[in-house]
Protein backbone atom coordinates (compact mmCIF):
# COMPACT_ATOMS: atom_id res chain seq x y z
CA UNK A 1 0.00 0.00 0.00
CA UNK A 2 1.40 3.26 -0.49
CA UNK A 3 2.19 5.93 1.93
CA UNK A 4 -0.44 7.95 2.98
CA UNK A 5 -0.75 11.54 0.41
CA UNK A 6 0.35 14.89 1.87
CA UNK A 7 -2.13 17.36 0.49
CA UNK A 8 0.35 20.11 2.10
CA UNK A 9 2.76 18.77 -0.08
CA UNK A 10 2.62 21.10 -2.91
CA UNK A 11 6.11 21.00 -4.61
CA UNK A 12 7.11 17.44 -6.98
CA UNK A 13 10.35 17.63 -4.50
CA UNK A 14 7.83 16.40 -1.60
CA UNK A 15 5.35 14.21 -3.17
CA UNK A 16 6.02 10.91 -2.35
CA UNK A 17 4.48 8.66 -5.46
CA UNK A 18 5.61 8.41 -9.06
CA UNK A 19 1.91 9.77 -10.32
CA UNK A 20 0.30 12.08 -7.54
CA UNK A 21 -3.46 12.92 -7.92
CA UNK A 22 -4.18 16.02 -5.30
CA UNK A 23 -7.39 17.20 -4.62
CA UNK A 24 -8.19 17.86 -8.44
CA UNK A 25 -11.55 19.13 -9.15
CA UNK A 26 -12.63 19.52 -13.34
CA UNK A 27 -15.94 20.96 -14.99
CA UNK A 28 -17.50 19.99 -18.27
CA UNK A 29 -19.27 23.70 -18.68
CA UNK A 30 -20.45 24.39 -15.29
CA UNK A 31 -21.13 20.23 -14.21
CA UNK A 32 -18.59 19.12 -11.50
CA UNK A 33 -17.28 16.09 -12.39
CA UNK A 34 -14.16 15.50 -10.79
CA UNK A 35 -14.60 15.95 -7.09
CA UNK A 36 -11.79 17.18 -4.66
CA UNK A 37 -9.91 13.37 -6.24
CA UNK A 38 -6.64 12.47 -4.87
CA UNK A 39 -4.56 9.24 -4.73
CA UNK A 40 -0.64 8.43 -5.13
CA UNK A 41 0.56 5.34 -7.33
CA UNK A 42 3.97 4.27 -7.15
CA UNK A 43 6.23 2.95 -10.44
CA UNK A 44 5.37 -0.11 -11.65
CA UNK A 45 1.80 -0.60 -9.94
CA UNK A 46 -1.39 -1.53 -11.87
CA UNK A 47 -4.21 0.53 -10.31
CA UNK A 48 -8.28 -0.19 -10.56
CA UNK A 49 -10.25 3.25 -10.92
CA UNK A 50 -13.70 1.59 -10.41
CA UNK A 51 -16.91 2.82 -9.69
CA UNK A 52 -20.53 2.70 -11.11
CA UNK A 53 -21.25 4.57 -14.64
CA UNK A 54 -21.21 8.07 -14.42
CA UNK A 55 -19.08 7.83 -10.87
CA UNK A 56 -16.52 9.82 -13.10
CA UNK A 57 -13.66 7.46 -13.73
CA UNK A 58 -13.15 8.52 -17.38
CA UNK A 59 -13.20 12.26 -16.73
CA UNK A 60 -10.28 11.62 -14.08
CA UNK A 61 -8.43 9.79 -16.78
CA UNK A 62 -9.03 12.74 -19.16
CA UNK A 63 -7.76 15.22 -16.08
CA UNK A 64 -4.60 13.15 -15.85
CA UNK A 65 -4.09 13.34 -19.59
CA UNK A 66 -4.98 16.95 -19.86
CA UNK A 67 -7.33 16.20 -22.97
CA UNK A 68 -8.73 19.66 -22.14
CA UNK A 69 -11.68 18.67 -21.89
CA UNK A 70 -13.07 18.25 -18.70
CA UNK A 71 -11.36 21.35 -17.64
CA UNK A 72 -8.82 21.53 -14.89
CA UNK A 73 -10.04 23.98 -12.37
CA UNK A 74 -8.32 22.98 -8.63
CA UNK A 75 -5.70 20.72 -7.75
CA UNK A 76 -2.41 19.40 -8.99
CA UNK A 77 -1.37 16.48 -10.86
CA UNK A 78 2.22 15.25 -10.55
CA UNK A 79 4.40 12.55 -12.45
CA UNK A 80 7.83 11.89 -11.98
CA UNK A 81 8.28 15.44 -10.67
CA UNK A 82 6.68 17.43 -13.31
CA UNK A 83 3.78 18.82 -13.04
CA UNK A 84 1.46 17.56 -15.56
CA UNK A 85 -1.65 20.01 -14.18
CA UNK A 86 0.69 22.65 -15.91
CA UNK A 87 0.79 21.23 -19.38
CA UNK A 88 -1.43 20.95 -22.91
CA UNK A 89 -2.13 17.37 -23.46
CA UNK A 90 0.79 16.95 -26.50
CA UNK A 91 3.13 17.85 -23.16
CA UNK A 92 1.57 15.49 -21.02
CA UNK A 93 2.43 12.43 -23.76
CA UNK A 94 5.42 13.75 -24.40
CA UNK A 95 6.25 13.61 -20.00
CA UNK A 96 4.92 9.57 -20.83
CA UNK A 97 1.33 9.55 -20.32
CA UNK A 98 -0.72 7.69 -22.75
CA UNK A 99 -4.44 7.41 -22.78
CA UNK A 100 -5.88 3.88 -24.51
CA UNK A 101 -9.51 5.49 -25.30
CA UNK A 102 -12.49 3.33 -24.73
CA UNK A 103 -12.67 3.53 -28.70
CA UNK A 104 -9.76 2.92 -29.35
CA UNK A 105 -9.24 5.19 -31.78
CA UNK A 106 -7.79 2.85 -34.63
CA UNK A 107 -7.17 5.28 -37.94
CA UNK A 108 -8.52 3.52 -40.58
CA UNK A 109 -7.13 3.25 -43.87
CA UNK A 110 -3.80 2.14 -42.20
CA UNK A 111 -2.55 -1.32 -41.50
CA UNK A 112 -1.49 -2.35 -38.06
CA UNK A 113 2.26 -1.29 -38.72
CA UNK A 114 1.15 2.12 -40.09
CA UNK A 115 -0.59 2.69 -37.24
CA UNK A 116 2.46 1.70 -35.21
CA UNK A 117 4.58 3.63 -37.04
CA UNK A 118 2.17 6.56 -37.09
CA UNK A 119 3.20 6.51 -33.64
CA UNK A 120 6.56 6.91 -33.82
CA UNK A 121 6.81 9.86 -36.60
CA UNK A 122 7.86 11.88 -33.96
CA UNK A 123 9.85 11.73 -30.41
CA UNK A 124 10.13 9.96 -27.77
CA UNK A 125 9.99 6.76 -29.38
CA UNK A 126 9.62 4.27 -27.26
CA UNK A 127 9.26 -0.08 -28.12
CA UNK A 128 10.73 -1.44 -31.38
CA UNK A 129 8.24 -3.15 -33.78
CA UNK A 130 10.28 -5.65 -33.37
CA UNK A 131 9.42 -5.37 -29.44
CA UNK A 132 5.91 -4.89 -29.80
CA UNK A 133 5.46 -8.11 -32.27
CA UNK A 134 7.00 -10.11 -29.70
CA UNK A 135 4.53 -8.83 -27.43
CA UNK A 136 1.60 -9.14 -29.57
CA UNK A 137 2.58 -11.90 -31.69
CA UNK A 138 -1.19 -11.66 -33.15
CA UNK A 139 -0.20 -8.04 -34.58
CA UNK A 140 2.82 -9.16 -35.95
CA UNK A 141 1.18 -11.75 -37.88
CA UNK A 142 -1.28 -9.29 -39.28
CA UNK A 143 0.89 -6.34 -39.90
CA UNK A 144 -0.47 -5.71 -43.01
CA UNK A 145 -4.03 -5.62 -42.61
CA UNK A 146 -5.50 -2.42 -42.21
CA UNK A 147 -6.36 -2.18 -38.48
CA UNK A 148 -10.29 -1.14 -38.42
CA UNK A 149 -10.93 -4.49 -39.84
CA UNK A 150 -9.32 -6.32 -36.79
CA UNK A 151 -11.19 -8.44 -34.44
CA UNK A 152 -12.17 -6.19 -31.02
CA UNK A 153 -9.83 -8.09 -29.32
CA UNK A 154 -6.93 -7.49 -31.60
CA UNK A 155 -7.92 -3.38 -32.10
CA UNK A 156 -7.66 -3.16 -28.57
CA UNK A 157 -4.21 -4.59 -28.53
CA UNK A 158 -2.89 -2.43 -31.40
CA UNK A 159 -4.29 0.03 -29.33
CA UNK A 160 -1.76 -0.75 -26.33
CA UNK A 161 0.69 -1.58 -28.52
CA UNK A 162 0.62 2.07 -30.09
CA UNK A 163 0.77 3.78 -26.77
CA UNK A 164 3.95 1.31 -26.32
CA UNK A 165 5.17 2.93 -29.71
CA UNK A 166 5.93 6.26 -27.48
CA UNK A 167 8.35 6.48 -24.85
CA UNK A 168 5.57 5.95 -21.91
CA UNK A 169 5.89 6.11 -18.15
CA UNK A 170 1.91 5.78 -17.20
CA UNK A 171 -0.35 3.70 -19.49
CA UNK A 172 -4.65 4.69 -18.97
CA UNK A 173 -6.89 2.39 -20.13
CA UNK A 174 -10.40 3.10 -20.21
CA UNK A 175 -12.67 0.23 -20.42
CA UNK A 176 -10.10 -2.16 -21.97
CA UNK A 177 -12.48 -5.22 -21.51
CA UNK A 178 -15.52 -4.19 -22.92
CA UNK A 179 -17.23 -6.35 -25.82
CA UNK A 180 -14.06 -9.01 -25.51
CA UNK A 181 -14.67 -12.84 -24.91
CA UNK A 182 -13.23 -14.10 -20.93
CA UNK A 183 -10.04 -15.82 -23.13
CA UNK A 184 -9.08 -12.27 -24.48
CA UNK A 185 -9.91 -11.02 -21.36
CA UNK A 186 -7.17 -13.24 -19.75
CA UNK A 187 -5.17 -12.47 -22.89
CA UNK A 188 -4.86 -8.85 -22.57
CA UNK A 189 -4.26 -9.23 -18.42
CA UNK A 190 -1.40 -11.54 -18.99
CA UNK A 191 -0.16 -8.83 -21.39
CA UNK A 192 -0.91 -6.05 -19.01
CA UNK A 193 0.74 -8.31 -16.19
CA UNK A 194 4.42 -8.02 -18.80
CA UNK A 195 3.65 -4.61 -19.39
CA UNK A 196 3.85 -3.79 -15.56
CA UNK A 197 6.86 -6.15 -15.37
CA UNK A 198 8.86 -3.41 -17.41
CA UNK A 199 8.20 -0.70 -14.84
CA UNK A 200 4.97 0.63 -16.28
CA UNK A 201 2.58 2.30 -14.45
CA UNK A 202 -1.39 1.00 -15.34
CA UNK A 203 -4.46 2.88 -14.13
CA UNK A 204 -7.43 0.71 -15.74
CA UNK A 205 -11.20 1.85 -15.67
CA UNK A 206 -13.11 -1.09 -16.29
CA UNK A 207 -16.84 -2.07 -15.57
CA UNK A 208 -15.77 -6.00 -15.41
CA UNK A 209 -14.67 -5.14 -11.89
CA UNK A 210 -13.78 -8.07 -10.44
CA UNK A 211 -10.88 -8.62 -13.74
CA UNK A 212 -9.84 -5.40 -13.31
CA UNK A 213 -9.13 -6.10 -9.10
CA UNK A 214 -7.52 -9.25 -9.92
CA UNK A 215 -5.18 -7.52 -12.18
CA UNK A 216 -4.61 -4.68 -9.73
CA UNK A 217 -2.05 -4.43 -7.09
CA UNK A 218 -4.75 -1.45 -5.53
CA UNK A 219 -8.28 -0.16 -6.49
CA UNK A 220 -9.90 3.43 -5.47
CA UNK A 221 -13.20 3.65 -5.86
CA UNK A 222 -15.15 6.37 -7.24
CA UNK A 223 -18.69 7.76 -6.59
CA UNK A 224 -20.26 10.49 -8.01
CA UNK A 225 -16.99 12.01 -8.72
CA UNK A 226 -15.42 11.74 -5.59
CA UNK A 227 -13.01 8.88 -3.77
CA UNK A 228 -15.05 7.00 -0.95
CA UNK A 229 -12.31 3.98 -1.39
CA UNK A 230 -8.47 3.95 -1.68
CA UNK A 231 -6.88 0.64 -0.30
CA UNK A 232 -5.68 -2.42 -1.81
CA UNK A 233 -7.45 -4.42 -4.57
CA UNK A 234 -7.98 -7.73 -1.92
CA UNK A 235 -9.56 -5.60 0.06
CA UNK A 236 -12.04 -5.15 -2.24
CA UNK A 237 -12.63 -8.80 -3.36
CA UNK A 238 -12.77 -9.87 -0.12
CA UNK A 239 -15.76 -7.02 1.24
CA UNK A 240 -19.17 -7.61 -0.34
CA UNK A 241 -20.51 -5.28 1.64
CA UNK A 242 -17.98 -2.47 -0.40
CA UNK A 243 -18.23 -4.16 -3.39
CA UNK A 244 -22.08 -4.21 -2.99
CA UNK A 245 -22.42 -0.58 -2.33
CA UNK A 246 -20.13 0.83 -4.64
CA UNK A 247 -19.90 -1.66 -7.39
CA UNK A 248 -22.81 -3.64 -7.42
CA UNK A 249 -21.33 -7.03 -7.72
Amino acid sequence: MTEPFNKHANNAATHPAYLSVWEIEAYYGESYIVQNVSFNIHEGEILALLGRNGAGKTSTLRTIARMGNPELRHGEIWLDHKPLHQMKNHQAAAAGIALVPEDRCIIQGLTVEENLQLAQIAPPIGWSLERIYELFPRLGERRKQEGTTLSGGEQQMLAIARALARDIKVLLLDEPYEGLAPVIVQEIAKTLEIIRDQGITTVIVEQNAVAALKLADRAVILDTGSVVFDGSAKEVLDNAELRAQYLAI
